[in-house]
């Protein structure tokens, strides 16, 4: 009750859309004159022959094709705990503590999926008639994903900045970015909006050092920052 009528959190959002286009891994995404390019790895496992090794940009109309697609962002976050954490802390009491920190990343999540439905049907609009029950959100039964860069579909946590560029996130949110790339304040949740109905979900793993090469020189950055920061997904 003291949360709510106290005011002690407050949360602030914001999506962008863009005209967008693949090619290979990547995804150039236009904002006015300019052209930030986006960089995707590639599953490298054994499948079935009729089971294609993904990667996001697979879900972006290719530059070849002529057709005009779109990306979407969004940053979401919850500010207000930090006073109440410490005054907790200084209490010893580890209890309301925890409680609170996990009601707020619980309510960014909630935000994220519930600004997702918003983007599906109102926003962006490629589903305006989803009509779907709980338990089928739940289930996530909808079009469209929202991955998270430094997640398993796009481990990079780098691509981050991307994200934040184009949205003017920090400024728009206040949410900032630490030197390890996590978001401060603590419960915040970013990501990449795609719409194409085959759109799926999926872990990147292990990829190999062709791979590793050709994504540091797409990326322009030194081959062992990028070995540092894929560390978990180099065979």
């Amino acid at each position: 009750d003291r949360i709510s009528k106290e005011n002690w959190l407050t949360p602030k959002g914001v999506i962008g859309f863009w005209q967008a286009a693949s090619d290979g891994d990547s995804v150039q995404v236009k904002t006015g004159s300019e052209t930030t390019t986006l960089q995707f790895l590639r599953q490298q496992i054994q499948k079935a022959a009729d089971q294609p090794n993904l990667s996001l940009a697979d879900f972006i109309a290719p530059v070849a094709a002529n057709k005009q697609d779109y990306i979407g962002a969004f940053a979401v976050t919850i500010h207000g705990i930090e006073p109440h954490v410490k005054a907790f802390e200084a209490q010893h009491d580890d209890y309301n503590k925890i409680m609170l920190q996990a009601l707020a990343d619980r309510l960014a999540e909630a935000f994220a999926e519930y600004l997702h439905e918003a983007v599906r049907k109102q926003y962006w609009g490629y589903v305006p008639d989803e009509a779907l029950s709980n338990e089928a959100l739940i289930k996530e039964a909808y079009q469209g994903i929202r991955p998270a860069p430094g997640y398993p579909a796009c481990p990079d946590h780098t691509e981050k900045y991307k994200l934040f560029a184009l949205l003017d996130a920090t400024n728009q949110t206040g949410i900032s970015l630490t030197e390890s790339l996590a978001m401060f304040p603590a419960s915040s949740v970013c990501g990449w909006y795609f719409a194409h109905p085959q759109s799926q979900y999926f872990g990147v793993g292990k990829i190999q050092r062709d791979q590793l090469e050709d994504y540091a020189k797409r990326k322009g950055m030194p081959l062992e920052l990028v070995e540092r920061w894929l560390s978990s997904n180099i065979e």
